[in-house]
């Protein structure tokens, strides 16, 4: 229930209380209160019912005791952690404020809340924060989810090239959460399956889930700064790309990072100049490098001579 909801829940208990108390003989002010009160709960009734979206993460393997339970120290840190990587890929998806070391931003106000358990193979089922609980309001939550059960498939079934695109939207940190997850699953000789709206993905036992955390470990995941001399040859604002072409005249596409709130300032005072530039590059496994401008600061002009 959102501000006004509750505003007017209020107002309604209020109101009830005051004709229960006020005399029969009061007729004017009574009709005045019942008109009032039958206004509040027409609102009431006619405002929108926001129903939080739910997630299950179901276990299997050695921690599972049958149809009986599951081991209490497992599924306390597996709830942990995954709590945890839906928090970072949440605040990766916002992007400004996750940073590659510290607390994730806002953890407290967007965590994943535990309401209820299956026995079987058991399962977690999880509510996601509702815009009213979260400082990221709208689809965000539930994409956030969205990434963990793409992450997961892809680490399983995808080329690098795939997972790398995923990590460049969430943000490295954040994936490094998701990989701790799976690393205590593997360390437990444990998988899991992910079920979210029509979304579900299920690793089919421990060597596979072995193998899809080894892909997204930080060995696997290579970052770096690399300088470049050459010139901007176009940039799309809209998507955040650019194109650059160097001095030996290969050409690198690239995107923009958040940090730059105006893109387009690149087309302004940077096409065509020979210019220094610094690149972020990640690269995942065999997959082809990509390339991410992160600072304004990362362009130096080249002297004439």
């Amino acid at each position: 229930m959102n501000n006004e909801s509750l505003f007017l829940a209020s107002e309604i208990s209020e109101l009830e209380s005051l004709l229960a108390h006020l005399p029969e003989n009061h007729v004017i002010e009574r009709m005045s209160l019942k008109s009032r009160l039958e206004s509040v709960r027409e609102s009431l009734a006619t405002m929108p019912v926001q129903t939080a979206q739910k997630a299950r993460l179901t276990f299997r393997g050695k921690p599972v005791f049958g149809s009986h339970g599951i081991s209490m120290d497992f599924a306390s840190k597996a709830s942990g952690l995954f709590s945890s990587a839906f928090s970072a890929v949440l605040a990766g998806l916002k992007g400004e404020d996750l940073q590659d070391m510290g607390p994730i931003p806002d953890k407290d106000k967007n965590q994943l809340l535990l309401t209820g358990t299956a026995l079987g193979s058991f399962s977690f089922e999880f509510e996601l924060p509702t815009e009213e609980s979260s400082l990221f309001p709208g689809t965000e939550a539930p994409k956030a989810m969205e990434k963990i059960e793409t992450l997961f498939r892809l680490a399983a079934q995808g080329s690098d090239d795939e997972i790398a695109e995923v990590i460049e939207e969430v943000h490295p940190r954040a994936v490094r959460n998701v990989y701790a997850f799976l690393e205590l699953l593997v360390q437990q000789q444990a998988w899991c399956a992910l079920d979210f709206e029509e979304r579900s993905f299920r690793f089919t036992d421990h060597a596979q889930i072995k193998m899809s955390s080894e892909r997204l470990k930080a060995e696997n995941i290579q970052e770096r700064d690399d300088t470049y001399q050459g010139e901007f040859q176009g940039v799309l604002p809209a998507s955040r790309t650019f194109e650059f072409r160097l001095s030996d005249k290969d050409v690198l596409k690239g995107k923009i990072g958040k940090n730059i709130t105006d893109p387009d300032v690149l087309n302004r005072q940077w096409l065509y100049k020979p210019i220094t530039i610094k690149l972020s590059t990640m690269q995942v496994g065999q997959g082809r490098p990509r390339y991410t401008l992160m600072n304004l600061n990362d362009l130096k002009d080249i002297p004439l001579r």
